[in-house]
């Protein structure tokens, strides 16, 4: 059995990588090949492209970039045609993976969306092409099944593999140690793993900081860059703006562990954050014009996930990402977003300094987070959608003989 990933995305790159290992622990024969990054290429995936490297946000980018995308797309369809693998698997990074989908539904290969991208959040259209190209779609979330399936698509719930790291993780206890030497509260600023995240992010946190420190004066700061190419930047962020905080790489399970509330740019992180039941006040800094053109095509009140998954309607349209707390639409929210394009730093500085003053403030979050954990945060997804593939793949495969 051969099979061939299409990621793009960072977390996509971790998430492929677990679901290769369960694959391998069943099969070890199996052959994984494709569009990944170096966390698949470590798990046994024969790498075509590096595509995280082209982990690109809006259309301007996209559009830079659009030479490289066709080429790969067209390499792709060739090894399809020539080599014809058992089945395909893609992993979010819709743009680029809906045209690797509709060149393996034209040679009759199977089609998997594992870790499928937020149709229902917005331009909810698309999923008409989930019906037509993607044969099996993975769900992350408990409500994308019901979602998918009411719109005619083969769904089903395997749970969010972000997960399976997290519980999988070893956090650097002598850094978290160093990081306790000193006793005053650390609020960690997370302001996304991809670039440009960070150049529209992160001076918006340090001001927040600013705010915060005028009424916190013993608070510490410290900035989590996701990945080395970052720090130049983000370090030069920081000293221009004039805050004082320390910057860290490649650390952000340990500061996130080490914090008493944080700071992020919404995403996946915020799943590591419930996680860590981290009190988190959520920031999607945006253009004037992107700000406009997302109004008409959300279809969600929330862009942050755990605010997701704790609505009692998650498709509830509305002005994303505007949290009121004097809203009772709101009354459930554990972590206040903020998609904006103008200044809500000093929002953010609000909540932070509420949880670093209050502790019976700082205690209702974390318990809230704890529940949430509790309901929706196990692992065990690498190994549910590696046993869906499998099944899938029966007849095909060689049964292992008892021992």
């Amino acid at each position: 059995m051969r099979i061939f990933f299409s990621v793009g995305e960072p977390s996509g790159d971790l998430h492929g990588a677990n679901l290769i290992r369960a694959l391998k622990s069943r099969h070890p024969a199996w052959e994984f090949v494709g569009y990944g990054g170096p966390k698949m290429a470590d798990a046994g995936c024969r790498l075509h492209f590096d595509l995280t490297q082209l982990a690109v946000m809006w259309l301007g980018e996209a559009l830079a970039n659009y030479s490289k995308f066709r080429r790969l797309v067209a390499q792709a369809d060739a090894y399809f045609q020539k080599h014809r693998p058992d089945a395909i698997v893609l992993v979010d990074y819709p743009g680029f993976n809906w045209h690797i989908a509709k060149k393996a539904k034209a040679q009759g290969i199977p089609v998997i969306y594992y870790g499928t991208p937020q149709l229902w959040a917005w331009a909810s259209w698309r999923v008409a092409k989930m019906r037509r190209y993607v044969d099996h779609v993975l769900c992350k979330l408990p409500f994308e099944e019901k979602w998918f399936r009411e719109r005619g698509c083969q769904a089903t719930f395997v749970g969010h593999p972000y997960f399976d790291e997290l519980e999988a993780q070893h956090l650097n206890a002598q850094f978290i140690e160093r990081l306790g030497t000193d006793k005053r509260p650390l609020v960690t600023i997370l302001p996304g793993s991809r670039t440009q995240e960070v150049k529209s992010n992160l001076l918006p946190f340090l001001k927040a900081a600013k705010l915060i420190r005028k009424q916190v004066p013993n608070v510490r700061f410290a900035v989590a860059a996701f990945k080395e190419s970052q720090r130049l930047l983000a370090q030069q962020i920081i000293e221009d703006s004039g805050v004082y905080a320390e910057l860290y790489v490649a650390k952000t399970p340990e500061l996130i562990h080490a914090a008493k509330c944080c700071l992020a740019c919404s995403g996946s992180v915020s799943l590591e954050l419930l996680y860590h039941t981290k009190p988190t006040a959520i920031l999607y800094q945006i253009s004037h014009l992107a700000h406009f053109a997302q109004r008409f095509l959300r279809k969600v009140r929330y862009i942050t996930l755990v605010n997701l998954l704790t609505a009692k309607e998650p498709f509830v349209e509305g002005q994303a990402g505007h949290y009121d707390p004097a809203d009772p639409r709101d009354a459930h929210v554990l972590m206040p977003e903020y998609l904006t394009c103008e200044d809500r730093t000093a929002d953010l500085a609000g909540h932070i300094v509420e949880w670093l003053q209050s502790d019976a403030a700082l205690q209702k979050n974390v318990q809230g987070l704890a529940e949430l954990k509790a309901r929706i945060g196990q692992g065990g997804a690498s190994l549910r959608a590696a046993g869906y593939i499998e099944a899938l793949f029966a007849d095909s495969v060689a049964k292992p003989q008892a021992a």
